[in-house]
């Protein structure tokens, strides 16, 4: 089974986000991690708009990239630029893969309420879950 990695800057939102819909949608396909280049903390927002769609990432926690040093992943994909400009090096022969989401606490930074941030947040939610969902061919095609 493939080991893959779902990198961002501090582990907190889309990384975790996409390790949470790969364990749910593709986790016959693929053995799923996140983590950050640092950490802060799970997101309550994530948390609440993974739960939204039926997706628990409660259990997840916020990890540093280091804690995951002995896993030889078999592709790391770097879900913001600031990751993918920072990424480690990885032992083995990580194929490393950039695809940036927009980062919703920025996003949400000026809204006003609770439910304009959740906006954001459910956005970033479904593109993540589209392109997970789609890993397994794009894996394939890059493999």
């Amino acid at each position: 089974m493939l080991k893959v990695l779902f990198l961002c800057t501090g582990n907190s939102c889309r990384s975790q986000m996409a390790e949470g819909w790969a364990r749910h949608l593709i986790a016959d396909d693929v053995e799923a991690y996140s983590a950050g280049v640092a950490t802060h903390g799970m997101n309550p927002y994530a948390m609440s708009v993974m739960a939204e769609a039926g997706v628990d990432i409660g259990g997840q926690y916020s990890k540093h990239v280091d804690e995951l040093a002995e896993i030889p992943f078999d592709y790391v994909i770097a879900v913001c630029d600031h990751a993918a400009e920072t990424c480690p090096t990885f032992r083995g022969d990580a194929q490393i893969i950039r695809h940036q989401f927009d980062d919703p606490p920025k996003l949400a930074s000026s809204a006003a309420t609770d439910e304009e941030r959740l906006v954001h947040y459910r956005r970033v939610r479904d593109e993540i879950r589209e392109f997970v969902a789609g890993l397994p061919n794009l894996l394939k095609d890059v493999g």
